[in-house]
């Protein structure tokens, strides 16, 4: 019996012993690489194949949506709302290219961050910050051009759309 209890102590210390070692073993997570800088504003051809993109992927799967491509200050270049396409999608596309241009990252970020609760809800408080998966940077040569914005759809196939939209790009 009094073994048993010098030996409890001795093995709950190691044991705290071990998890910190294995712990501090683990290397530190990367930092983030920075946002891409802001470049000259997406070019109407640009906007026009990014568009285009968009539109292809969309009707290749019979989702209609809106599409609003946005330039590097965050002014409206074309917005198309497809025939069917709910009116209020309008509005929620451009919101989600805002955020993605004004914050340099796709939605999907703040879509993510808030899915894990906590202190990550105060995105809710953040003017222009749409927490809706769907709104991604158009990056050209590093450079942030513009964004593209879709809704109409679930969030993963308007993110869906704008990838193809971007990729038309190259």
């Amino acid at each position: 019996m009094k073994m048993e209890r010098l030996l409890s102590p001795l093995i709950g210390a190691a044991l705290v012993l071990a998890a910190t070692t294995a712990s501090a073993q683990q290397p530190p997570a990367a930092a983030p690489p920075p946002p891409p800088p802001y470049g000259m504003a997406i070019s109407l051809e640009q906007a026009k194949k990014v568009m285009a993109g968009a539109e292809a992927e969309a009707k290749k799967n019979s989702w209609n949506v809106c599409i609003v491509v946005l330039d590097s200050g965050g002014n409206i270049v074309m917005v198309q709302r497809m025939d069917g396409a709910q009116f209020g999608s309008i509005e929620v596309a451009r919101e989600k290219a805002y955020s993605a241009v004004a914050f340099r990252r796709p939605t999907k970020a703040f879509d993510d961050a808030l899915a894990q609760g906590g202190n990550n809800l105060r995105i809710l408080r953040v003017p222009g910050a749409s927490p809706l998966e769907g709104g991604i940077p158009i990056v050209v040569d590093g450079k942030l051009i513009g964004s593209v914005g879709v809704s109409g759809v679930t969030s993963a196939q308007d993110a869906q759309i704008g990838r193809a939209g971007i990729d038309s790009l190259k």
